[in-house]
């Protein structure tokens, strides 16, 4: 366990210094792993509220705190400068911060930092090695670089959501803001990148994120079907469109989803339920016949799993090499053996402007010699750096 006063360990972005700029979700999602890898992330907020997110979230006193769970969600580690970059002051001091950075992060609408005198052909005059990456709906080229863009208005254009549920129920929102999640994570590879690139020829870079064009590109399969294959994708509710039985069963207990995409897992699945029958059943004989006859199929199937419960099929299914597994809510998730072994979920024993302790999510990787959690910081208060980045104008009382 690690705290605010902790010193953290060299990790593999130990020295880079990362500007901020971010707010709500792609762009702090994408300079949360920054942090985890061991960079320093000064988040820069505008005076008043700060990041949005610090008001959104499921607990309205965190919100009214400017500490709202969404924003604790992917802001542990970082600094917090408030700056107000409509003000010569403002530009002042952000200027002299870039000169010692080595990343700036935005995810204003197109145009806007050029505006304020601070685009990218401004500032690598200043820093000519200076990555900077730019995260916006559609990005900054292109007929709709203007226009508005959350996730969910991603998730719709993008033709996400109209393949997400089945017949009755598409067009559905994914259950989490993947589009953002996604455009976040689109956005730290490409940093992550063009530091290597750097590395090698020492000049920097201009990296330009559209969430639709990364959502769009995270959907090959169905993307390719249509291109190459001529098939348009439709709505196939919990199945799996590229093999049969595959997808969400229903069990004596519980909900399973069951992967049987080869002929082997089919024919083991087959007789551990007792319907080794199916085998020789014309319908089923082969994957294209399965996936013809699918729904007649997975009626059989749930007859075959209705004696025991889905947490005792996901142990039997596994171990004759049918891959297999409970669908679980997220407080089941979040208390998986397997989610507390690989070290997950962080505990903070004390947050500043927060109640107790705080518990958030790491990294989904691991790095060996390093521990994203070793040392990190809570998420900060609005403001909570001034003094160290800003000695000047807080002795002016300006900040």
């Amino acid at each position: 366990m690690s705290g605010a006063g902790e010193t953290r360990r060299a990790g593999p972005m130990a020295g880079l210094r990362v500007l901020d700029l971010t707010n709500v979700l792609a762009g702090p999602f994408a300079t949360y792993q920054f942090v985890l890898m061991g960079a320093e992330v000064i988040k820069i907020e505008a005076p008043g509220g700060g990041d949005l997110a610090r008001e959104l979230g499921a607990d309205p006193v965190l919100s009214k705190r400017k500490m709202g769970a969404s924003f604790l969600a992917q802001n542990s580690g970082k600094k917090s400068v408030v700056l107000d970059l409509k003000s010569a002051d403002g530009k002042a001091a952000f200027v002299a911060l870039v000169r010692t950075a080595d990343v700036v992060v935005e995810n204003f609408r197109p145009g806007v930092m050029t505006r304020l005198g601070l685009g990218y052909d401004t500032l690598k005059t200043l820093k000519p090695d200076l990555i900077y990456c730019a995260i916006s709906g559609f990005g900054q080229e292109g007929p709709m670089r203007a226009a508005p863009a959350y996730d969910q208005i991603i998730q719709g254009l993008s033709g996400a959501m109209s393949i997400t549920g089945d017949d009755n129920s598409a067009p559905l929102r994914v259950g989490y803001p993947v589009a953002d999640s996604v455009g976040g994570m689109t956005a730290a590879f490409a940093v992550a990148a063009a530091l290597v690139g750097r590395e090698r020829t020492g000049e920097g870079a201009f990296i330009d994120i559209s969430m639709l064009d990364s959502t769009i590109a995270t959907m090959g399969w169905v993307v390719s079907n249509y291109l190459i294959a001529g098939k348009a994708p439709v709505p196939m509710g919990n199945d799996n469109f590229t093999a049969a039985p595959s997808g969400a069963f229903r069990t004596g207990d519980g909900l399973l989803n069951i992967a049987a995409n080869k002929q082997e897992q089919f024919e083991a699945l087959a007789r551990l339920i007792g319907r080794e029958d199916l085998i020789a059943d014309d319908r089923f004989a082969g994957r294209e016949a399965r996936k013809k006859n699918r729904p007649a199929l997975n009626a059989e199937v749930e007859r075959g799993l209705e004696t025991r419960s889905a947490a005792e099929w996901e142990t039997l299914l596994n171990t004759v090499g049918v891959p297999a597994g409970r669908v679980l809510s997220v407080p089941q998730a979040l208390g998986l053996e397997q989610v507390a072994d690989r070290g997950l979920l962080h505990r903070f024993d004390h947050v500043d402007a927060t109640d107790g302790p705080l518990t958030v999510a790491l990294a989904g990787y691991k790095v060996q010699g390093w521990d994203p959690g070793d040392g990190l910081a809570p998420p900060p208060t609005l403001g909570q750096d001034d003094e160290a980045f800003l000695p000047h104008r807080v002795a002016e009382g300006t900040a």
